[in-house]
């Protein structure tokens, strides 16, 4: 295509509006694009050269549906911003912010990157959980990475950086000796038997329950950018408290972000049914709270990796669950629980967070982190405002 036959096809007005009187930084705008008779391949925001962008296709149906990018907004402040869409292909580069992955293990230790792999139900977990490198997807931000078991766990593990910067496609979760010696992160949660850091959970006899009983289950990388990325976990037929259903979950970091957002969807929706997640209590020195409110946090210490006892991590975890998705709060042994529900629809939401010791950017107490995490509800409870108008 040569540039006189690039075509400028639909421009749309978007205004974001801080409702807070504090300034906000690397705020998560997320459009949907409407549908186009002709390839959408870039993105222009007029005037502002410097906000980074992405177009992603969720859908997977080979078109961008939504253009994602970050602003930064004063206390109180409205931001008006033209974005208009065009054929031209070379969109623009961006630093990249975030960063996703899945790997298979394969004998001769190369472990090609994959876009999405699939078990049928009946698939053995152990096998499925070593076949992938790293035992399952990987999503990382600046601050810290995630990854979710391939297996009927689906637990998220948490990997905390020393400085804010991308480097789990040097790591893989599995940072050597001197590796850690030159100042990259690494693992630094052990969750047993626990929910960990906000894995999503069948409720049944009253306690968290696995995802056991499945037809199929599927992991996808659905985008890796600048901006943002997503990994998509699929259970096809899951059977929990003898109801079937599909679920889908979504895991997205936006880059500058420490949390995560979880993002859940079952069909069909089951209006009595009940789920859980939660984070747990950590091994040593263990302080921490579930609100009725749905906001829980802890903080202590543990020992990661058996392979190194002389390398311990203190760390903070947080999640936050707001309703309508909100049934419950409560504690047991190993972990602050947070009960859910679905809305009308069928979807769940709730976020997750952490901090550590070895994050020279983090909170260093419990007490930090706790007031930390009572600001970081206080932005989510009130999300920047967002309209969109046709011009």
């Amino acid at each position: 295509m040569t540039p006189s036959l690039y075509a400028l096809l639909l421009s749309l007005g978007v205004s974001v509006t801080n409702p807070l009187p504090v300034p906000r930084e690397n705020v998560p705008v997320v459009v949907k694009i409407p549908s186009s008779k002709s390839e959408i391949n870039s993105a222009v925001i007029a005037g502002h050269p410097d906000i980074p962008y992405q177009l992603d296709d969720l859908d997977l149906d080979g078109r961008p549906d939504e253009i994602a990018l970050l602003v930064n907004l004063k206390g109180s402040e409205t931001k008006n911003l033209t974005i208009s869409f065009s054929s031209k292909d070379e969109p623009r580069s961006f630093t990249p912010g975030t960063y996703a992955h899945l790997k298979l293990n394969d004998k001769g230790g190369k472990h090609p990157k994959i876009q999405a792999i699939s078990y049928p139900g009946t698939a053995d977990n152990r096998q499925m959980y070593s076949s992938i490198y790293g035992h399952g997807s990987v999503l990382e931000g600046q601050y810290s990475a995630i990854r979710v078991y391939m297996d009927n766990r689906q637990s998220v593990d948490l990997y905390a950086k020393n400085t804010p910067r991308l480097e789990l496609a040097e790591t893989n979760f599995y940072t050597t000796r001197d590796q850690l010696a030159s100042g990259y992160g690494r693992d630094i949660l052990w969750a047993g038997t626990s929910v960990a850091l906000g894995s999503f959970r069948g409720w049944e006899n009253s306690r968290p329950a696995t995802i056991d009983s499945v037809e199929s289950r599927t992991q996808r990388i659905l985008a890796t950018g600048p901006v943002r990325s997503i990994v998509e976990v699929i259970d096809e037929g899951w059977v929990s408290n003898g109801k079937k259903a599909d679920m889908t979950q979504r895991y997205t970091v936006y880059a500058g972000h420490r949390d995560y957002n979880v993002d859940i969807h079952l069909s069909p929706a089951s209006s009595d049914a009940t789920y859980c997640t939660g984070i747990q209590k950590l091994m040593t020195d263990n302080v921490g709270f579930v609100d009725t409110d749905g906001l829980a946090g802890s903080w202590g210490s543990n020992l990661p990796d058996k392979n190194l006892p002389e390398v311990t991590d203190t760390l903070g975890l947080g999640i936050y669950v707001r309703a309508p998705y909100l049934a419950k709060t409560l504690e047991d042994d190993v972990n602050y629980l947070t009960l859910l529900k679905t809305d009308s629809k069928g979807n769940i939401r709730y976020t997750f967070t952490s901090a550590a010791l070895r994050d020279e950017t983090s909170p260093r107490s419990a007490d930090e982190w706790f007031a930390y995490l009572r600001e970081w509800k206080k932005m989510l409870d009130n999300p920047v405002k967002i309209t969109v108008k046709k011009k």
